[in-house]
């Protein structure tokens, strides 16, 4: 098949809640066939059929007959090694959800397959899709200093993991992907409040480039924040991922005289920035690598090195504790 002029037969492993998202968009693209779905629970089979009126089966091998150029895998983090390689095996392309997997192992196991099979192997690391972000990589190319605040109140979903996986893996990936500098040294530390793992997680990294960064992932916050500072050498750039806005302060070139505020000559500037739905980006950004045989924006080595620097991190919190 003619991938370019003919609609990709898509499918979504895992009808919980980002896998209704997934395939919410997929039956909006209009260059997409949605296949079908796969989730284990016949409850959620009959609500995905019932909800988009498309095919809903119970294991992957059934799907896979249908005939599926490409699927998003949005099941457990636990599974997404047993549910992505056999679609990789069987040359189907794989959006999956981040992180890439449970372990490190897993996680290469996966981006090794897809190198075998040449699949397009794309994680879904949304917070690359957000317009601000996108910006974002358009305006910096010398941090010098990072400080990211993620913080929400207690979810009632992906508490099997530390939030270090669940919440800070965004902003990890970010900024792997914004200083492009290997990580040098680390100081972690973390807390448990409502389940067995890290609740709240704060890092210091320090980059071989000098760039520092600090970050702040919490579950248990009372209110939601969603940001990231960068200060460079002539700038600092404000983001808020929730509003997708961005702001960038510069310090005017005039002399600043005697006796003047030097508050009034920063200049504020805000940066027009695209609100697409950053899922609905994601996928169709995974679709057209898909559909011309590019690599995708975040790719499967992405992801892996996020998931390798986070498991770092959670070694050193439990280390210490």
């Amino acid at each position: 098949m003619d991938k370019r002029n003919n609609k990709l037969r898509a499918g979504v492993i895992g009808f919980g809640y980002l896998g209704f998202h997934h395939t919410r968009i997929y039956s909006d693209l209009k260059d997409v066939e949605l296949v079908g779905v796969v989730d284990i629970s016949e409850e959620r089979r009959a609500k995905a059929i019932s909800d988009f009126q498309v095919p809903a089966f119970p294991t992957i091998e059934e799907i896979l007959k249908q005939g599926v150029d490409l699927v998003s895998v949005v099941t457990p983090t636990s599974t997404h090694a047993d549910v992505a390689i056999p679609f990789l095996e069987a040359g189907v392309n794989v959006l999956v959800e981040k992180p890439i997997s449970a372990t490190v192992e897993d996680g290469q196991k996966i981006v090794e397959v897809a190198q075998k099979n040449g699949c397009i192997l794309q994680v879904g690391h949304v917070e690359r899709f957000n317009g601000a972000v996108r910006a974002l990589f358009n305006l910096i190319d010398n941090s010098r200093f990072i400080e990211c605040h993620r913080l929400s109140p207690f979810p009632g979903r992906g508490t099997d993991v530390s939030v270090v996986h669940d919440l800070m893996i965004h902003d990890l990936d970010i900024i792997l992907a914004l200083t492009r500098s290997p990580v040098i040294s680390m100081d972690a530390v973390g807390v448990s409040v409502f389940s067995d793992s890290e609740d709240i997680a704060n890092v210091r990294l320090r980059f071989q480039s000098g760039c520092v960064a600090n970050l702040t992932a919490s579950r248990v916050s009372m209110d939601r924040m969603r940001k990231i500072r960068i200060f460079s050498a002539r700038e600092y750039v404000s983001t808020d991922y929730s509003s997708q806005s961005l702001l960038v302060y510069r310090k005017k070139e005039e002399d600043i005289p005697p006796n003047r505020n030097p508050m009034e000559f920063i200049e504020i500037t805000p940066i027009q920035v695209s609100n697409e739905e950053p899922l609905m980006a994601e996928i169709k950004a995974f679709v057209s690598a898909v559909r011309n045989g590019t690599s995708p924006e975040v790719s499967g080595e992405d992801g892996l090195r996020a998931l390798e620097l986070s498991c770092q991190i959670v070694e050193q919190i439990r280390s210490n504790s």
